[in-house]
């Protein structure tokens, strides 16, 4: 009789250790994709950053009196490229949120400039810059859905009871829009 305990007590044991196995592979596998998701928008963020000295030379030829937007967009550039030398994923969101308005203020400039929406270099940068905002936005959707898969699974039981245990964090930040994205862009002259 007292064998059958411990039989039963030891298969109760691995069938414990294989859960909590499996529980923690599905944390990793969640805290993965989150990290997936951020290097995409990482790497889109550095995509866009290289596009950025062109295009400003490129407008800087036609708007010279429009200095103070290229010094801002270039110390949005300088502040976006430290923060994604960093860890601190906080400091990486709001240095690209900064690098968005000062963008969205140098695009209204360019457009009140005819014969610039005309110049092949221009267009082309902007087709570019075009097409990076919208990886940007698609790759900032996919890890927001990433955060919000890992969050959903750090907060439900049981295993919000060991997400500390196994050195996960309790939740993921989103990447969310700063309030000034949600105003158009003021160009005065």
């Amino acid at each position: 009789m007292k064998n059958k305990w411990l039989i039963a007590i030891g298969i109760a044991l691995v069938l414990i250790v294989l859960w909590m196995g499996g529980l923690y592979n599905s944390l990793v596998g969640v805290d993965q994709q989150v990290a997936q998701s951020w290097s995409e928008i990482q790497n889109q963020l550095q995509r866009r950053n290289d596009l950025i000295p062109n295009l400003i030379e490129t407008v800087k030829g036609y708007a010279k009196h429009e200095k103070t937007i290229f010094i801002e967009v270039a110390e949005a550039r300088t502040k976006l490229a430290g923060a994604l030398s960093g860890n601190n994923m906080d400091d990486k969101i709001s240095a690209a949120q900064g690098l968005n308005s000062s963008l969205g203020r140098l695009i209204a400039i360019a457009e009140n400039y005819p014969q610039l929406k005309a110049n092949e270099t221009f267009v082309r940068l902007m087709d570019e810059l075009s097409g990076t905002e919208n990886r940007i936005a698609v790759a900032r959707m996919r890890y927001n859905e990433s955060v919000q898969t890992y969050n959903n699974k750090v907060k439900t039981v049981p295993t919000v009871f060991f997400v500390s245990m196994f050195g996960f964090d309790r939740s993921k930040p989103y990447f969310e829009a700063v309030p000034e994205a949600k105003e158009t862009p003021k160009v005065k002259f």
